[in-house]
Formats: structure tokens, sequence, C-alpha cells
């Protein structure tokens, strides 16, 4: 497995990481054996990025993440986060640092290695999203007094929200990383090429990051697996997923994402997922990128898929014809 700089951490992490999450819900929903069989798979293909959260599964992730990773004695890179409510806009440095104990507990963990922000960043903090200036002035500060002590190593954002505060928060040159969503539905934090109908444009946020050399994590690069071009879900994964900056909803990404099929009736790809991934990993400005497994057989197949590289150019040509006939 081909292994990346986590932008300036000046840590390495492979090419393909593992989600934790309950939309694949493997580390969630999944049996014990199930889920040591399945880290242990992922190490032996030179896997050793993890992605938990204490919202995936109400804490599952983090404990059946934690239990494998002792389990095995295995040496790995461990990402997790915090999501502040509106009763903790007052204290903000103890709702952070009651987080990360929660979840080192759950973790069976000293520290962890990556910390990130999950709530969405806006200009102003209306809604449900915290102000930009929040995060800078009180969130970011928070985080790195729990860096001195040695709780984390790095810290980062989950890079969903207004465009204008999220390149705001990247050129400040405070954070270590950024969750980017970036998949064949939603290409726009990489460009926006013509015919692609997102719900939200990240307007080239992967440069932004190059040029502050934030490491960057790429989520949401099977839409949730709506790029399976399949309805169904499986029993381990969350029944309905709510589209992130692409679709109304779940139907209407499958749909788009059938559209995509000639990619693989015309051989540039042997599947919807196997073209998902290789274009999430052409991006040479993204340092690893997340897939969320249900299966075993989920991990081998996206693991084949980056060992054959990123899409050729004429998989990209013809893809690029592809988006420009799709109906806005």
């Amino acid at each position: 497995m081909e292994r990346r700089r986590l932008g300036r951490t000046g840590v390495e992490v492979s090419r393909l990481g593992f989600g934790c999450g309950a939309v694949g819900g493997l580390m969630v929903k999944g049996g014990a054996a199930e889920q040591e069989r399945a880290v242990a798979r992922a190490l032996e293909l030179g896997i050793d990025y993890f992605d938990t959260a204490p919202s995936y599964g109400d804490g599952a992730s983090e404990r059946n993440l934690g239990r494998v990773v002792k389990a095995l004695r295995a040496a790995v890179v461990v990402g997790t986060k915090f999501r502040l409510g509106p009763e903790d806009r007052g204290r903000i440095d103890a709702a952070v640092a009651a987080s990360l104990e929660a979840s080192l507990r759950r973790l069976g963990m000293e520290r962890v290695d990556l910390l990130q922000l999950h709530n969405r960043i806006s200009l102003d903090g209306g809604g449900h999203t915290l102000a930009i200036a929040e995060v800078l002035e009180r969130v970011v500060p928070a985080l790195e007094r729990l860096r001195q002590q040695g709780k984390i190593r790095f810290l980062g954002i989950t890079a969903l929200g207004d465009p204008a505060a999220l390149h705001r928060a990247i050129d400040a040159r405070v954070l270590h990383t950024a969750q980017v969503c970036y998949n064949l539905l939603n290409p726009t934090a990489g460009a926006a090429p013509p015919g692609v109908a997102a719900r939200e444009d990240f307007a080239g946020l992967l440069e932004r990051a190059r040029a502050a050399d934030l490491g960057v994590i790429g989520i949401r690069v099977l839409a949730g697996g709506a790029l399976s071009g399949v309805e169904a879900r499986h029993p381990h994964g969350t029944p309905s997923v709510d589209p992130i900056a692409s679709g109304p909803d779940y139907r209407a990404d499958v749909a788009q994402a059938r559209r995509l099929e000639p990619l693989v009736r015309e051989g540039h790809a042997a599947s919807l997922v196997e073209a998902g991934i290789r274009f999430a990993i052409g991006h040479d400005g993204m340092s690893t990128v997340l897939v969320g497994y249900s299966t075993l057989d989920q991990l081998e197949q996206a693991a084949a898929a980056v060992a054959r590289g990123p899409l050729p150019p004429a998989a990209l040509a013809r893809l690029a014809a592809l988006w420009a006939d799709r109906p806005a």
C-alpha cells in the first residue's frame, strides 16, 4: 500500500484509510470476531489510518476499535472527533476536553493522533454551525492546550460548511488536517466541471489545502455508498443515508451514480465503486481516502481499487463527457 505524507505533520499514512463510521457499519454493528478479522486484514494490506468519532454508534465505534487495536497490538494512526452543541458555547475548553477524555476511555488509549472538529463552519455561526471566528479564537486554542498536554498529536476540522469560512480556516495555517468531501457526484473541492449539479460548491478546497501544506483526508468518496449504483443497504450499515453536498436524498444520488455506468461498460473500471475510489485517490492533494466497510469483502475490493492506481486520462476524458451530459 502506497503511503502519503499527512501535510505538515510529517506523518505518513496509507493511501486508503479505514472508516469506522455507521454508514458502512462494520465497526459499529459487526460481530467482535468479524471486526478483528477485518482490522487484521487491513493491517496486512498496509492500511494504518483509522477514523472514528463519538457519534458513530453512540460510542460503539470507538469502543470496538480500541478493543481490536489492543487485541492485535497494532501500531496505527487514529483520528477521532468532537462536536459542540449550543450548550457548549460558553464552555468550549471544558467541552472539548471532556469529549476527548470520554473518547480516550472508550478507545482505551492515553492519547490519539488526531482530534477533529465535527461541526460545520460558517461565517456568522447561524443555525447549528460554528462561526469561523469562534473556531479560530476558541476551538483551536482549546485543541492546542490538549496538544501541549500530550493528549493529542495533531488537530483538524471536518471541512463542511461555508466555503469562504473553510478557506479562512485553512489560510490561518493553525490546523494540521482537514477532512474534505470529494467524489464523482461532487468533485468541486478539486474543480467544478461543466454539468456537475452538486448542492454545495467547495470552491477548489483541495488546492487551498495544498497551499497551506494541510493533510487532507478524503471523506464520502463513495457518496455514502450511492456510488455503488445500488439502493439496497447492508444490514451493518445505516439504513438511510443523508447525502453530504450531493443530491437531495440517497435515491437521487444513486440515480446520478448510474449515469456514470458507461465508465464500467466501456472498460474504464470494473465497477462504479472502483471508479469512485480511483477518482478520489487521483488528486495529488489527497493524503488518504476513507472508505466505510460493511464486510471484509468490501475492504478487499477497496484495496484492489487503490492498487490499480488513479483513473487514466482516457477514463477522465470520458468522465468529463458524462458530467457535461448530466441534466441539472
